[in-house]
């Protein structure tokens, strides 16, 4: 079985167009997988858009903010998939069918231990700006894990859960960069698949409230934090709705 962990947090607006996606019934009679979400304790009507469309619902009730790391870890607690696919809630998939079907017969029978996945803004939204950019970190990503270091857009990672456990899952101690902190370590003994030919379509919402400027500004002092060459991390990912 394959567990879909979406972590979110007052996705009301795009989360349920992730969902029916999912729910399509040609994909869920052919493909074996169960959708879990991951709430951080939303104060929208995410949770009432979701009840229909997911398997399991965790929810957030200690009364604190919760971090993109302990998210996922708690979504992956309540999983039972052999490989877990780690989706953002503002994402969607360009072929699912394609998706599935390389997971399902390529990926979970091949030596890779994980995968990343070429990500897009959609065609009805993207801009000269967007295509740039994404031309530029598409790459950056690519050469990181040709010269052997790991590297994957957490918006989608796809990883076999033996190695996720192996790892004890994403270091919840960082607020930011846990997706590239986990595949770094995971390319140290092991390979990622690149498969770039299927993409991810990602919203646009944060590179337009702050500018691709600042976002890699801030993508770039994760990393430096990740890497141990400053002690800081980010504080808090500004949620963006």
């Amino acid at each position: 079985m394959i567990s879909i962990i979406i972590p979110s947090l007052n996705e009301e607006k795009l989360l349920p167009n992730l969902l029916e996606q999912l729910n399509s019934e040609e994909l869920k009679s052919k493909f074996n997988y169960e959708i879990i979400l991951s709430d951080g304790g939303s104060k929208d009507k995410t949770i009432e858009k979701a009840l229909k469309f997911c398997d399991k619902i965790v929810t957030n009730t200690n009364g604190t903010r919760q971090t993109i790391s302990q998210g996922k870890n708690a979504g992956a607690k309540h999983s039972i998939g052999a490989t877990l696919i780690f989706l953002c809630a503002d994402c969607l998939i360009e072929k699912p069918h394609d998706f599935f079907s390389f997971v399902t017969n390529e990926f979970n029978h091949s030596e890779y231990k994980a995968a990343t996945f070429r990500f897009e803004i959609a065609p009805s939204e993207k801009r000269l700006s967007d295509i740039l950019f994404h031309m530029f970190y598409n790459s950056y990503v690519r050469f990181l894990n040709y010269i052997g270091i790991g590297m994957g857009r957490g918006e989608c990672q796809v990883i076999k859960r033996e190695v996720f456990e192996k790892y004890n899952g994403y270091d919840e101690t960082l607020t930011a960069g846990e997706d590239w902190d986990l595949y770094k370590k995971i390319r140290k003994n092991g390979k990622i698949k690149v498969k770039f030919d299927l993409k991810i379509y990602e919203s646009p919402r944060r590179y337009r409230k702050f500018g691709y400027h600042r976002v890699f500004w801030l993508w770039l002092l994760n990393a430096l934090n990740v890497m141990k060459i400053i002690p800081k991390p980010v504080d808090e990912w500004v949620e963006v709705r």
